[in-house]
Formats: structure tokens, C-alpha cells, sequence
């Protein structure tokens, strides 16, 4: 059979019904709904003017074949305003930027009782334990219970002032915390005692801030040697530098807490309650309203 027989027979098969759906492309149907060959549009050769400016350097004003979407595609193109760098930075923003850098650096630096690989593993208990001494809980506690056994009322006195310092003093850094919200240098999750007292950040240090203010209240109510008081003193700048090497805090944060516990201790003596008025709040307190009328 000549090659050109077989070639129309071979077409003729094809087209039979049966074997329509192995010439049809995907999703087609029907027996026309063959692909048609796009034509073939050929562009009209440009005018010898405009190919000779083209050599010359002169900008040609062609219409491009997407000329209709050329203006979004122009702003698709464009990086949005807050993916572009910031070039020129604020010079009050890089001295902070810096600031901050050294900060974490030291404070990593540091924190040679933190983690199980710590340089200072050996000292890491007497830390610890340093650091508890500054927290809210056992202060708190121990006022109440000393408050409870008290019979004078000028200890009643001295000890409701100092609860309610201690209060000002979880809410005021619990408060700053939440709002700052920073975390410590290596990253712990807060125990279950910092949650009671509400130290779960880093900003400010609440230990520091409390162990000043402790200190200070103590020294100023309290007849002590000069030993003592310098033990104070010494005991207020431990607790504060206890959590940076335990890498609670970093040191940013232990020098505010140290500021802010010294700006609550001159705020409580300003507004110094009598001991008419710690009557009352012991009164009010304990449910005992017969010292009330």
C-alpha cells in the first residue's frame, strides 16, 4: 500500500467516533472542539525615522503589547513603604540601638549561674537563694505575720505602712512589665511564685526595686549599728545583681528597678499614714467594728 493510503486511512480512523476523545485536548468536547492554531499576527516593520532615532539614542514612544496593565504593573513593582529600608536612621535611634546592644552583651556575659553549664555552677544554691531573699512572697508574708502579732501601735504602725509599700511596689512593676514586656537574656520562663507576685518580665527588675525599698524602710525606722546597716546596704545591691547573674535580668533592667525602688521609698514617706489611720485599715481588715464606733 502506497505511503500516502496509509496516511489517509490512518486519518480516517482517527476520526471515527471511538477515537474522537484521542485528539481532544483536556476539558474539551464535542467532535469540533479540536485546538485551532493561534495565528500568527506579524508586527509592522517600523518607519526608517524611528529605527534611525533608535540608533541615535532618542527615545521611542512604541506602545508596549501590555500597555493597558504597564500603570499597576508599575505599582506592583514598587516596594511598599514598610519593606523599604530605613536609610538614615534617627541619631537618637542608633545611640539607643547601641545602648541596648551593650546592654544584652553584658548582661550574657554576666550571667555566669545560668543554664546547667554555668561558670559559677558551684555558688549557683547561695545565689539562689539570694535572690529569694529579694522576692515579693516571703516579704509580704513575714510583714503580715509580724502585723498579726504585734500589740503596739506604733509596730502596728510601722508595718501597715510597710505592706502597703510592698503592694505599691508589686502593682507599680508588674504594671511596667506588662507594659514594656521584655524578656530576660537567656529566655526563662517564670516560676510559679513570679506569677503570684507578678514579676514574669524582665523590665524593671522587681527584686532590685524591692530590695531598696525594704532597705531604705528599714533604716529609716529601725535603731541599728552601723554593721547592720552596712549589711543593708550590701544585702539591697546583691539581690539586685543576684538575678543578673542567675540571667533573669539584664542589667538595664536591675539599675531601674534600683532607681525605681528609691523613688517609691521617698514616696511612701510622703504620705506617711498615722496610726489612727493604720487603726482603722486593721479594723476594717479584720471585720472588728467595735473599735470603729
Amino acid at each position: 500500500m502506497p505511503a500516502s493510503a496509509r496516511h489517509r486511512s490512518r486519518d480516517n480512523v482517527l476520526n471515527r467516533p471511538e477515537f474522537l476523545s484521542l485528539n481532544q485536548p483536556p476539558g474539551a468536547s464535542g467532535p469540533d472542539s479540536r485546538p485551532k492554531a493561534r495565528p500568527r499576527t506579524t508586527s509592522p516593520k517600523q518607519p526608517q525615522s524611528q529605527e534611525n532615532g533608535a540608533f541615535r539614542g532618542v527615545r521611542q514612544d512604541v506602545p508596549d503589547a501590555g500597555a493597558g496593565g504597564s500603570e499597576g504593573g508599575a505599582n506592583e513593582s514598587q516596594p511598599s513603604e514598610q519593606d523599604c529600608m530605613q536609610l538614615n536612621p534617627s541619631l537618637g535611634g542608633i545611640a539607643l540601638n547601641s545602648l541596648l546592644a551593650i546592654d544584652i552583651c553584658l548582661s550574657k556575659r554576666m550571667g555566669v549561674c545560668a543554664g546547667p553549664r554555668a561558670a559559677w555552677l558551684s555558688i549557683n544554691s547561695l545565689v539562689v537563694l539570694l535572690a529569694f531573699s529579694g522576692h515579693a512572697v516571703p516579704w509580704v508574708l513575714g510583714t503580715l505575720v509580724s502585723l498579726y502579732r504585734s500589740n503596739t501601735l506604733a509596730g502596728q504602725e510601722v508595718l501597715v505602712n510597710l505592706l502597703l509599700a510592698l503592694v505599691l511596689d508589686v502593682l507599680t512593676v508588674g504594671g511596667l512589665q506588662k507594659l514594656v514586656k521584655r524578656r530576660g537574656p537567656w529566655g526563662y520562663q517564670p516560676g510559679f511564685f513570679d506569677y503570684i507576685a507578678m514579676d514574669t518580665y524582665s523590665f524593671p527588675a522587681a527584686h532590685a526595686s524591692r530590695a531598696v525599698l525594704v532597705a531604705g524602710f528599714l533604716l529609716n525606722h529601725l535603731v541599728l549599728a552601723v554593721p547592720l546597716r552596712i549589711l543593708l546596704y550590701l544585702w539591697a545591691f546583691l539581690a539586685g545583681v543576684s538575678r543578673i547573674l542567675l540571667g533573669r535580668h539584664h542589667l538595664f533592667d536591675v539599675g531601674c528597678g534600683l532607681i525605681l525602688g528609691y523613688l517609691q521609698l521617698h514616696l511612701v514617706e510622703n504620705v506617711w499614714l498615722d496610726s489612727d489611720t493604720c487603726q482603722t485599715i486593721i479594723s476594717i481588715s479584720t471585720l472588728n467594728w467595735a473599735q470603729l464606733i
